[in-house]
């Protein structure tokens, strides 16, 4: 009995010193309990997760392999404030049909952030560019392309500048052309971040802005969501430095600028119901790109990677198939 007793007296003391360590490294890190849950999500997923040191960077990115060893290549780009994870359920859509690499950008998610780095477009493109010729991403050889919001303008200026590397390219509620100023362009012009966390107030206008249909919001489990609000509070510097970069400075419509030596298949696809960058966004850059066919999705908003991944899905499968420009295929909601 006396051996049982201290036996349990041991076991208590180092779960309450786990407990105890798991409380700390929550504190120093609040990002550790939102990774794990991502991890899980990849690992349900069944991508693969890398690291790779490209130029100054050390890059982290998810790779889900095809089902033949001659599929395309497909590398999705995330947004501001979001991360490769935005893309897991048009991958899920995808699974099979080309090898897919979804990176976490320089500054972003698990990938390295330097305090003296630029991370505008005209700062990030380049380094794009360097991890697309890595061996273990394109290897110089073409590669199908999609951006989402600042990953679609840093898309577009890929497609621009660096022909050799894209393929195909798909601009998904992208950022980087002028538009009438809508609420949240003029909190931006006005100095303001409206994507700046602190509170659950805040957080609750982020998704708000974001989607359209409450449904589709990711979720994290208890206590992700407040230590996603520490991590972002934690953030705000960085990410107010960018959001100068690519919202305010001047090279904010160097994307629509560039778009115009853009000779790729082009898929332009955006929702009705964008709340920061808005559909009429989607015909500036139809102006400015020769092969560009538009699909607009109905019941979305900025993120219709994740309110309607798989009409996301079909239509870069579509723009990755076509051999010349034709015109786009059915997608429900598309605009006649």
């Amino acid at each position: 009995m006396a051996l049982s007793s201290r036996t349990a007296w041991v076991a208590n003391g180092i779960a309450g010193a786990l407990l105890l360590l798991f409380a700390l490294a929550l504190w120093r890190d609040p990002g550790l309990a939102i990774r794990g849950e991502f991890a899980k999500q990849r690992i349900r997923l069944g991508a693969e997760s890398h690291s790779l040191v490209v130029g100054d960077h050390r890059w982290v990115y998810a790779e889900l392999p095809a089902d033949r060893p001659d599929a395309p290549t497909l590398v999705l780009l995330h947004g501001y404030t979001g991360s490769k994870e935005n893309w897991y359920r048009v991958a899920t859509a995808l699974r099979g049909r080309y090898r897919i690499v979804m990176p976490d950008l320089p500054g972003w998610g698990e990938s390295q952030r330097r305090e003296d780095a630029d991370y505008g477009y005209l700062a990030q493109t380049p380094r794009v560019a360097a991890f697309l010729q890595a061996p273990q991403i394109g290897g110089g050889k073409p590669v199908a392309l999609a951006g989402h919001s600042m990953g679609g303008g840093i898309a577009a200026l890929l497609a621009a500048d660096y022909p050799a590397l894209v393929s195909q390219v798909a601009l998904v509620n992208a950022a980087g052309v002028p538009f009438a100023p809508n609420t949240f362009a003029r909190e931006v012009l006005a100095g303001r971040n409206p994507f700046a966390l602190s509170d659950e107030a805040s957080l609750e206008r982020y998704l708000s802005t974001l989607f359209h249909v409450r449904e589709t919001r990711p979720w994290l489990p208890w206590p992700a969501t407040s230590l996603y609000i520490a991590q972002r509070r934690r953030d705000a510097a960085f990410e107010e430095r960018v959001l100068t970069r690519i919202g305010r400075d001047e090279e904010r419509f160097e994307p629509g600028k560039r778009a115009v030596k853009i000779e790729q298949p082009t898929l332009l696809l955006w929702c009705r119901h964008d709340q920061v960058i808005p559909a009429s966004a989607m015909g500036l850059y139809a102006e400015r790109i020769r092969h560009a066919s538009q699909v607009m999705l109905e019941d979305c908003g900025h993120m219709s990677l994740m309110e309607r991944p798989r009409e996301t899905a079909d239509a870069i499968a579509w723009n990755i198939a076509r051999g010349v420009p034709a015109l786009p295929p059915a997608v429900p909601g598309e605009d006649e």
